[in-house]
């Protein structure tokens, strides 16, 4: 059944008449256009997807009375619009006004539903519609299903958030065994009783619009129409796919293709009819009930595999892509859960644990305090934090975006901010907890106070994992360790892209380096803080930051024992591992002591148990995320202040107690002291990582490692103290010099 024009907003469960039911279109189009931009990107990145994809497509849009469309924009990139550009907005609400635009809602800030407690699902739904509701005078119904990650669990909490309708990929349908031919309308799913109805997507028009030719389009609606008169197509998709993409500006404006492909439509609509999708839902029964499979698009399940599991995926799609039975066997290929992205990526796990403390810390707020309007604002930075793109990765950059993961953490870092607050008010304090944070049945240690938290592993080398600088907001071991990709296969190929050919992203082979095969390297453990290695003696820099040198101990990585000891205004976490060095049997006993209201952190080492007649190679590694290099704001500097280089310089120092980084733009300024003289190693941590734009080198984080050759006295003992001073300063140089001397006379 094509669809009818019907009051806008009307119930899709009101009675469907025989006049609504035998329209003399054949095929009816739904056109859903899914706009987004994630919390923390730049301004002027925004600005360009403006410029090449929202408002040309709007301008070209109004032109065509018959057309209408769905159009979701979501909670981030509507928030900037309405800010930067309110002309625009007044713009939709007229076409919305004139109901050629539906608008479509969803969760308020993009997050994947299913990683969600119920609450904050239900609250980020509602919370959106209530925002659009008045901003453009409507009744939203529907919604968006970020990423189309779907779980048969979350219709109970849509339909209670209000929403009747949704969209996902057909790609989900055939996961449950529905064929081609029935996926031309809408089904219902159920779930404890509630409803919602759910439209499949089609993948092979995500695929046409706006590659190929307009005719293409046309005639599989043709041919659809044929074999299922009265059919609905819908095509939902990324918006920025009609001028963000590499090459679609060019395409699809200034070649003429969204031109052409309007007036295909209008020179059709005798038969083949743009619909909302709403209209569709208010107007036509479902064509029955359906459960669908845990699942996404299909290119995000191949994603979410292992990478060895997703090359072996790729080479057996190749292989039988020519096989006469192809179209029947692709239907049952699918591969894993987006869940598991956590699983691949423990940064991103790291992200959701923390982002679930703060979920469940605010609900048990709730019932202690009656401030409303700070627990609506500790809401909307947890919402905010849950935002989806930086929490996985595929085509896109995902996790890989330093920005987007410094933006998570900047609003859940805020929130706790706010929660500590109400706990221990303006004062000094200090506190240390033990729990599992990160759930993985082990605990794990928060040692906390009004300046910075940290949290630390015992479990995992006594790794300390998040580094909170309260005062900014910033976690700097918001870090990544480098791994194997499916898509390094393409690199190591380098088979670039033609310039200005135009394909969709999942084919996009776009290098924006030269030699990036060759910057390829992979990192054996986790890029975080407080671990110690062994090395050989005469081992170099180079071939530590390149993963080439030999670990020849066993604490990275290994089980520590932990205690905790408090005092009225400090608190330590004491870490103690009975290893080996080459062999040789070694007590580490590590410390970390936070005082209350101070920004020092300090670090004890006491080794037992070693040589006196033997020199071992120890290096303690640290570090520091969204530091960015390359620039002359943000650089090393010594004890008297001068500068040694941006924060993506090789240091090979010697003899040395003290080094300073300082981001003169975010205001944070590091300065490790040391107690006994020492080498140090500072090097960057770079990604060769695909992204919007092709693949690319990313600075993810600088490594500063001291590093001894110890050995021991006369008890075979050997220990040393550090000093990490973290203040929010613009001014280091000025203040080094005092600073150290302070620090060498409270570690000597």
């Amino acid at each position: 059944m094509a669809c009818t024009q019907c009051a806008p907003n009307q119930n899709f469960f009101a009675p469907v008449t025989w006049q609504e039911s035998t329209m003399s279109h054949n095929v009816s189009l739904c056109l859903v256009l899914h706009n987004h931009q994630p919390v923390g990107n730049f301004d002027e990145v925004i600005e360009q997807a403006y410029q090449d994809s929202y408002l040309p497509f709007l301008d070209v849009f109004e032109e065509y009375e018959p057309l209408h469309l769905s159009l979701h924009t979501s909670g981030p990139l509507l928030l900037w619009l309405v800010k930067h550009h309110p002309e625009y907005i007044e713009r939709i609400r007229s076409l919305v006004a004139g109901e050629r635009i539906e608008i479509i809602g969803g969760p308020f800030y993009e997050p994947i539903l299913p990683m969600l407690p119920s609450q904050d699902r239900i609250g980020q739904i509602r919370t959106y519609s209530t925002y659009l509701n008045t901003l453009f005078s409507t009744t939203v119904r529907g919604m968006w299903m970020p990423e189309r990650v779907w779980e048969s669990s979350l219709t109970t909490d849509i339909s209670r958030a209000g929403m009747d309708f949704t969209l996902l990929d057909d790609f989900h349908f055939k996961a449950a065994g529905w064929s081609e031919d029935q996926l031309f309308g809408s089904y219902l799913t159920e779930d404890d009783g509630h409803l919602l109805r759910v439209f499949p997507g089609s993948e092979r028009l995500r695929y046409l619009l706006p590659f190929a030719p307009p005719n293409e389009t046309i005639e599989y609606a043709r041919q659809v129409a044929q074999q299922h008169p009265g059919a609905v197509l819908v095509f939902g998709d990324d918006g920025e796919k009609f001028g963000t993409w590499p090459n679609t500006q060019e395409h699809v404006y200034q070649r003429g293709w969204l031109r052409s492909f309007f007036d295909a439509l209008c020179a059709n609509q005798d038969w083949l009819r743009t619909c909302r999708l709403g209209q569709v839902a208010a107007s036509e029964r479902p064509l029955g009930k359906v459960y669908l499979p845990d699942c996404s698009y299909r290119e995000m399940t191949e994603w979410a595999l292992p990478t060895a599991q997703q090359e072996l995926y790729d080479d057996i799609v190749h292989e039988l892509a020519d096989h006469e039975k192809w179209t029947d066997i692709a239907r049952f290929m699918r591969g894993g859960n987006w869940r598991n992205f956590r699983v691949r990526y423990s940064e991103a796990d790291e992200m959701y644990t923390r982002m679930m403390e703060i979920s469940r810390r605010l609900e048990a707020t709730r019932r202690q305090t009656g401030d409303a309007a700070l627990l609506s604002e500790i809401e909307d930075h947890l919402y905010r934090g849950q935002c989806n793109c930086p929490y996985w990765h595929g085509a896109f950059g995902g996790i890989y975006l330093p920005h987007l993961r410094n933006a998570i953490y900047r609003e859940l870092i805020a929130a706790d901010n706010q929660l500590d607050y109400l706990e221990h008010g303006r004062g000094d304090w200090v506190d240390a907890t033990s729990d599992d944070y990160n759930f993985d049945q082990l605990p794990e240690v928060r040692l906390a106070n009004e300046e910075l938290v940290c949290y630390v592993a015992p479990a995992q080398g006594g790794m300390m994992y998040e580094l909170d600088v309260r005062r900014i907001q910033h976690n700097l071991l918001a870090t990544i360790q480098r791994r194997p990709e499916a898509y390094h296969r393409k690199v190591l190929q380098g088979n670039e892209q033609p310039e200005g050919e135009v394909s969709s992203i999942h084919d996009l082979v776009v290098f924006k380096q030269a030699g990036l095969e060759q910057r390829l390297q992979y990192d054996k453990f986790p890029r975080k803080s407080f671990l110690e290695h062994f090395f050989d003696n005469d081992v170099s820099m180079d071939a530590v930051a390149s993963g080439e040198a030999m670990e020849r101990g066993d604490f990275v990585a290994q089980p520590f024992e932990a205690k905790l000891r408090r005092a009225a205004s400090k608190v330590q976490l004491q870490l103690s591992r009975d290893g080996n060095a080459w062999g040789i049997p070694i007590r580490m006993t590590k410390a970390i002591t936070l005082e209350a209201g101070s920004p020092l952190i300090q670090v004890a080492y006491l080794l037992e148990g070693l040589p006196r007649d033997r020199q071992l190679h120890m290096a303690a590694e640290w570090n520091f995320a969204g530091l960015p290099s390359g620039a002359d704001d943000r650089f090393f500097y010594d004890a008297q202040g001068q500068q040694l280089g941006h924060l993506g310089t090789h240091l090979d120092l010697h003899g040395t107690q003290h080094l300073g980084l300082i981001d003169q733009w975010q205001g944070v300024d590091i300065l490790l002291g040391i107690n006994r003289p020492s080498g140090l190693w500072t090097f960057p941590v770079e990604t060769v990582s695909q992204s919007e734009a092709g693949f690319e080198l990313v600075h993810q984080s600088v490594c500063v490692m001291p590093h001894w050759l110890i050995q021991g006295d006369a008890e075979g003992k050997w220990s040393t103290q550090m000093q990490l001073r973290i203040t929010n300063s613009q001014q280091p140089c000025v203040l080094a010099e005092q600073v150290v001397q302070s620090m060498v006379m409270s570690t000597s």
